[in-house]
């Protein structure tokens, strides 16, 4: 049986979720802004057809900001996850066999389904009910051609938000590959495309047309795969079941220098307690961690200092006590006063599941059921009660090296302060 497989897609996904609790945001053009207010990555269309750049420095945009009245918003990441995890819920129901690739995508197998093109209207007609969110369904034999189809959703209006290459002949499906550039097609990219336009591949159709020998030689495997997929060979199966991590990072830069001690103290604690709750919830160890710091390296009259260590742990872990202790043992070793430091980070690295991790006699800092038990407990509170309900002292009160967001919204669907209120 014929392969088929759907790539739904929430279109300007930070921008539709704030248009959603905020009606008056539907006519304008948006853009959604990246930590600090700094850069732009998500654009309504008429920020986009007004030439906003993803990636365009804020600050930058200011005067067209202006003369056009461009919204831009703080980024609300808790709102996007939970809207995000409704969208992948109600997916959910469509299909037995679903993968999440990314907070705004997921792939489903909708193979034996039939009249595709209506199923993928139902799906639209229901997301936009429940959530308010509009999305465009792509269905192909595979997952290169199912992200292709979504491509021509959105950007050609005659599929009305769903296109599926199945119900296209052969002529008429090569016609529309012939317009699409080479660089659309998944994983190519914009280094690829010019070294495949070098050799006269320059759309899909011409791509689909090498010889996947050639450009596996030229390029590598995955670039042989592609060619076979936009031919209808599945070479890249659904993962139902995230893969673990490898590594777990957390960091941010911060809204104001900081040269204190004590601020890189919390901001470590906070990063380091954020990356052992993702690590705990993959049901992983780290044996690694590593810690950074660095002043602004936009600011060259400033003195500059960038520093990081890496340290082995005595044996792998997913308890925030130990893990915070030693990237607090290792922060002092790194700190130097007098710098204005602009940013720091952790990351967790060499990552076992947690049931082969090995354990001796001799280690003392050996996973306990009564360190388990109480990262549980914590856990669950949390998840129950709302983040940071429990955390650690050092972590602090104030905040006050927070990154900027004077422009966010509220936590409409995660915080009781948040709930809309009709007067």
């Amino acid at each position: 049986m014929k392969r088929s497989i759907a790539l739904v897609d929430v279109n300007n996904f930070y921008v539709s979720c704030e248009r959603v609790f905020n009606p008056k945001l539907n006519n304008k053009p948006v853009v959604v802004l990246s930590n600090n207010d700094g850069c732009v990555i998500s654009r309504s269309n008429k920020a986009k057809a007004l030439g906003i750049k993803m990636g365009a420095p804020w600050f930058k945009c200011q005067e067209i900001a202006r003369k056009h009245d461009i919204e831009g918003l703080s980024s609300n990441y808790a709102l996007y996850a939970d809207m995000s995890n409704r969208v992948m819920a109600i997916l959910r129901d469509f299909s037995p066999n679903q993968e999440v690739y990314s907070i705004d995508e997921c792939f489903l197998d909708l193979t034996g389904f039939k009249d595709l093109t209506a199923y993928g209207q139902a799906m639209r007609g229901r997301i936009l009910k429940w959530t308010g969110l509009p999305v465009c369904v792509g269905i192909g034999a595979t997952k290169t051609l199912a992200k292709l189809a979504n491509h021509c959703a959105k950007k050609m209006p005659e599929f009305n938000s769903v296109c599926d290459f199945g119900a296209l002949v052969n002529d008429e499906l090569n016609a529309l590959l012939m317009k699409i550039e080479v660089g659309e097609v998944w994983g190519v990219g914009q280094r690829l495309t010019s070294k495949l336009m070098t050799l006269g591949i320059k759309t899909a159709y011409d791509l689909k047309q090498a010889d996947p020998e050639y450009l596996r030689q030229q390029f590598s495997v995955v670039m042989a795969k592609t060619v076979s997929e936009l031919n209808g060979t599945v070479c890249i199966e659904l993962e139902e079941i995230a893969p673990p991590r490898k590594q777990i990072l957390s960091s941010r830069s911060f809204g104001q220098p900081v040269r204190d001690y004590n601020s890189l103290a919390e901001a470590i604690t906070l990063y380091m307690s954020r990356a052992a709750e993702k690590l705990r919830a993959q049901d992983s160890l780290a044996g690694l961690l590593h810690v950074y710091i660095r002043t602004n390296p936009h600011k060259p009259d400033n003195p500059q200092y960038a520093n990081g260590m890496t340290i082995s742990l005595p044996s792998p872990t997913d308890d925030t006590l130990q893990l915070v202790k030693t990237a607090l043992w290792v922060l002092k070793r790194l700190y130097k006063p007098h710098y204005a430091y602009a940013k720091t980070g952790v990351y967790l690295s060499d990552l076992i599941p947690r049931t082969s991790a090995q354990t001796d006699l001799f280690t003392q800092a050996q996973p306990t059921s009564r360190s388990q038990n109480l990262m549980s407990t914590i856990d669950q509170i949390n998840s129950k009660m709302g983040r940071a309900t429990i955390k650690l002292g050092s972590e602090g009160m104030s905040y006050s090296w927070k990154m900027r967001s004077s422009r966010k919204s509220l936590n409409y669907t995660t915080s009781w302060n948040g709930l809309l209120s009709i007067n």
